[in-house]
């Protein structure tokens, strides 16, 4: 089938828009890029400080500047359940790479926060800044010229986005993604939910929560659950940066182990040495953007990626924005159930067919770019297979094609036959500004609320008034000074258990805020990312308790209803600001809340690549 002409149209719009700042960044790496090894570049001191702790044979590889050298960058810690198994995986990469020809070094680590752990804690004020924390040690890591390429082990929230923008600002460095897989399935997400709002309520005690969270999360491996984690997982495989289905495959089996050691071959084919030369800033293009976009509307992902992508996007000198996110998402059809938009999780979702369904699914319908490169030098169509280890050699995977048919379509669906016409991301616009809205888990009746605002500045705030009793009612809460430079722009999902119990005693219920929800977060209406922020100088923070608020999803519309000349007096203030400067680290991190840019630029904190200056007049 023909490309669809609303992909074609915002895939055009994309490259004129960004064609000035492209051309500068594909300049720039190409300018890095070195004939023949990149150690090459080295003095000899410097070279010798690089091996000077390899194993010997190792050590003449890297004399000789004839082998390749791939650089591994982890996010191994014990504590993130998805990033355990990374433990063990760079010994199988130094000895796949050994057997491929090449050399394989432990170039560096980078930080890996839990926003589990730390959801509606202090800690989540530094979760946003994450991302390009480890963006900055991935630069790092790799400062020191000494590789061909380079191996990214990374899964979860900010992390992910982060080892991306760090891969591109070394774009002419070749990048395979090597995910670790899912947790084992547990406790079901349905009897999750139950347990905690019981537990919100006052009928169950902290044991009895703490036994079942126990049960859902039990294992090594991501959690199970389709937030901004597993979403990561399916744009790394809808942009070409896994090896086909490798994000879904348990940790700690023979086939994972597998997947890690051909990832490693399979850079070590790609680097400059070779016919096949694939630097992972061509591979990162407007269409690759464009078929992230359309992956994470696909299968109902996370809203952080309307942040992430965005900045992923800059890092590579492409700008995109809301509006093309909202474009996309009125055609292309929502083809997968899984938690929070439904009963299933990730190991469902790969049993009934997994990322190689949805991707052909999608190209044959001309909703991808299937010219596109990836790690395999070829279309994305050679992406919509599925792993098996090789029965005849121990340790060696081989694909076959995903399968015709969904084994559960009420898990996995098809473009002629979708849960959802569109795919469920909302843009919403009105005096309050820009804001984005999830709605595919959001039940048709709910996605458009009428009610008095109730303003608190923080969610501890909201809490309170929740615990107190104050909110047996109709009312849409107004969070502010959530923003990125306010707080570093939090999640809120720890808000969800309260809102959903008063949804579900008949009450109209809505969230407004300048701040973020988890990637987990489903069926009460918010309207989030709102820019500008308060703290910018943005309309919410003219919102007084009491005003009435429409917030319609259908419609795509923000705002308070308030007469035009009594709103137009109003003046912003700022005293109810948190005092979030210090403690627990934040304030390390004020020059972030300085620098960042809104929500809609990506709450990034680096820029757009610097054009010539025959360019600037057009940009």
């Amino acid at each position: 089938m023909p490309l669809h002409a609303t992909l074609a149209s915002v895939t055009r719009r994309i490259a004129e828009r960004s064609r000035p700042y492209r051309t500068a960044y594909l300049e720039r790496i190409e300018a890095a890029r070195h004939q023949g090894v990149q150690r090459g570049a080295l003095a000899c001191t410097n070279l010798a400080h690089g091996f000077a702790a390899f194993p010997p044979n190792d050590k003449l590889k890297l004399k000789q500047d004839k082998s390749p050298s791939v650089a591994i960058v982890s996010a191994y810690n014990d504590m993130l359940s998805a990033h355990q198994p990374f433990e063990r995986f760079p010994e199988i990469i130094r000895q796949a790479a050994r057997d491929a020809g090449g050399v394989a070094q432990f170039a560096g680590g980078v930080p890996a926060m839990c926003d589990g752990v730390t959801q509606g804690q202090t800690g989540m004020e530094l979760s946003l800044f994450s991302r390009d924390t480890i963006a900055m040690g991935t630069a790092v890591a790799l400062s020191h010229n000494m590789f061909d390429a380079a191996l990214y082990l990374g899964v979860c929230d900010k992390i992910v986005p982060g080892l991306l923008i760090g891969a591109l600002h070394f774009g002419h460095l070749p990048a395979v993604f090597v995910p670790a897989g899912p947790m084992t399935s547990g406790m079901s997400n349905k009897e999750k939910v139950r347990i905690r709002q019981l537990y919100a309520e006052g009928k169950l005690t902290r044991d009895d929560l703490l036994e079942a969270e126990s049960k859902s999360y039990h294992g090594a491996g991501t959690c199970t659950f389709y937030g901004t984690a597993n979403s990561n997982q399916m744009l790394m495989e809808a942009m070409g940066l896994h090896l086909p289905g490798a994000a879904f495959i348990t940790p700690n089996t023979p086939l994972r182990d597998a997947l890690t050691a051909a990832a490693t071959q399979q850079a070590i084919k790609i680097t400059d040495l070779g016919s096949q030369y694939t630097p992972v800033g061509r591979m990162i293009d407007e269409k690759a953007i464009v078929n992230a976009i359309v992956a994470l509307h696909a299968t109902g992902g996370s809203t952080n990626h309307t942040l992430h992508v965005v900045a992923i996007a800059k890092a590579a000198g492409i700008v995109i924005d809301w509006d093309d996110f909202a474009t996309l998402s009125s055609v292309v059809p929502l083809i997968t159930r899984i938690y929070p938009n439904g009963g299933a999780d990730v190991n469902h979702f790969h049993a009934a067919g997994g990322t190689g369904f949805v991707l052909r699914e999608l190209i044959d319908a001309g909703l991808m770019h299937d010219d596109v490169t990836t790690i395999l030098g070829q279309g994305l169509r050679a992406h919509c297979k599925e792993p098996l280890l090789d029965g005849d050699n121990v340790g060696k995977v081989v694909w076959k094609d995903s399968p015709a048919k969904s084994a559960d379509e009420a898990v996995v669906g098809t473009v002629a036959k979708p849960f959802s016409a569109d795919g469920g991301l909302k843009l919403l616009q009105g005096n309050l500004g820009r804001s984005v809205m999830k709605t595919s888990a959001v039940a048709h009746e709910h996605r458009a609320v009428q009610a008095p605002a109730i303003v608190f500045h923080s969610q501890e705030a909201f809490m309170a008034a929740f615990k107190a009793g104050e909110l047996d009612k109709d009312f849409i809460a107004v969070i502010t000074f959530q923003g990125p430079r306010a707080n570093g722009m939090p999640e809120l999902h720890a808000l969800t258990p309260a809102l959903g119990i008063l949804q579900d005693k008949g009450r109209q219920v809505a969230l407004v805020t300048d701040g973020r929800m988890s990637g987990a977060s489903g069926k009460v209406p918010s309207a989030i990312h709102i820019t500008p922020e308060v703290l910018a100088g943005g309309p919410l923070g003219l919102v007084r308790t009491g005003d009435m608020i429409r917030l319609d999803a259908e419609a795509g519309i923000l705002e308070a209803l308030v007469p035009q000349e009594e709103w137009a007096a109003r003046k912003q203030d700022v005293s109810n600001l948190n005092g979030n400067q210090h403690g627990m680290g934040r304030e390390l991190f004020s020059v972030f809340r300085a620098a960042v840019s809104s929500a809609e630029e990506g709450g990034a904190t680096f820029g757009l690549p610097p054009v010539f200056e025959k360019e600037k007049e057009t940009v």
